[in-house]
């Protein structure tokens, strides 16, 4: 009996292909946190110089540079603690202490040409170094006045304003209050600004004291 052409065939046979390794979307590593807090610490910087930077010369030169130099240390970069609090406390005082007292300062070209500086009393200038042998003038200029009180003030408030704006400061003062602080200090620089730069224009600084540059 001959075979149907339908039972004669070939089976091919294939190697079944190797699994492949399955793939697992991939997922970058979260960031670190210190990464984040250098991130906000540095955004707060940039806005913080935005808002103010009209503000800087109401100020004694160098008062603010070194506010912001300092701070990062003494706030433990964003980490309150009572030590840090304390300390943001000191440098703030110290630092408005020498917006007040620096306006009350004023200096003179003596005969020798060289500049003597010291504080504006009612009976005139009282230079640092005593006894240097040199006169001291007697102008009237020399005495002060109700604008030095203005000026002194005015820049103590542009301090305040100028150190409230950063969130690492109001963050350590008033913890819990961050959205009420980000709500008053939206306008209250420019309010600042504007009303010292209303009274400067009334009062204006005549003195050559120690960061005080004459307008």
């Amino acid at each position: 009996m001959e075979p149907k052409s339908e039972d004669i065939g070939i089976k091919v046979y294939t190697a079944a292909p190797p699994d492949e390794p399955t793939q697992f979307p991939y997922s970058a590593p979260p960031a670190p946190q210190v990464g984040r807090k250098r991130r906000a610490v540095a955004k707060g910087v940039q806005k913080t110089i935005s808002k103010t930077s009209m503000l800087v010369n109401f100020l004694p030169t160098g008062t603010l540079l070194t506010f912001e130099m300092v701070l990062p240390s003494v706030s433990g970069n964003g980490l309150c603690s009572p030590v840090s609090t304390i300390m943001i406390n000191a440098l703030l005082c110290l630092c408005t202490l020498s917006c007040f007292f620096f306006h009350f300062t004023d200096s003179y070209r003596g005969p020798d040409d060289t500049i003597y500086y010291g504080f504006v009393t009612p009976k005139g200038l009282a230079v640092f170094k005593a006894g240097l042998g040199v006169e001291v003038p007697k102008e009237d200029k020399y005495r002060v006045g109700l604008s030095d009180f203005v000026h002194a003030i005015m820049s103590v408030m542009v301090f305040v304003a100028i150190a409230f704006s950063d969130h690492r400061v109001t963050n350590c003062l008033f913890p819990g209050h961050a959205k009420e602080m980000d709500e008053v200090m939206e306008g209250f620089p420019l309010m600042v600004g504007i009303i010292c730069s209303g009274l400067f224009l009334v009062f204006p600084n005549t003195r050559h004291g120690i960061g005080c540059m004459a307008t």
